[in-house]
């Protein structure tokens, strides 16, 4: 299966594990905002410190804005395959189409090493 659209760059496996982990410890010491709204909202408001948006969102016009808001605001964000997993790292039952991190407590050490990851990936596809 194809990527979407807004999907810009590949998100190693092994990352992926240490987005959910830091969502997942974000949500328990930190502050998250989980949905396509307070997303867009935190973003704007220049409190995001990770977004994180899934790749299985019907329609992909959801979260189609995001990546182009997240780089306009200089906010980092990453792609997950799993919009079910990244609701249950939330710690809800239902499926997330996107989710920041404005706060990370105790994630703080994976969040920075992720953001790294991050600039590297961008800067190897320009």
């Amino acid at each position: 299966m194809s990527k979407p659209y807004y999907v810009k760059f590949e998100t190693p496996k092994d990352l992926v594990n240490a987005i959910y982990e830091a969502v997942r410890l974000a949500k328990q010491s930190g502050k998250v905002r989980k949905g396509t709204n307070e997303t867009t909202k935190a973003i704007e408001r220049g409190n995001s410190k990770l977004v994180v948006i899934a790749e299985d969102v019907e329609p992909p016009e959801v979260v189609a804005h995001l990546p182009i808001l997240c780089d306009d605001r200089h906010a980092a964000y990453i792609f997950v395959p799993s919009k079910q997993q990244l609701g249950a790292s939330l710690g809800i039952d239902v499926g997330s189409a996107a989710a920041t991190i404005t706060e990370a407590g105790e994630a703080q050490h994976i969040v920075d090493e992720v953001i790294n990851s991050i600039s590297s990936m961008k800067s190897k596809k320009e």
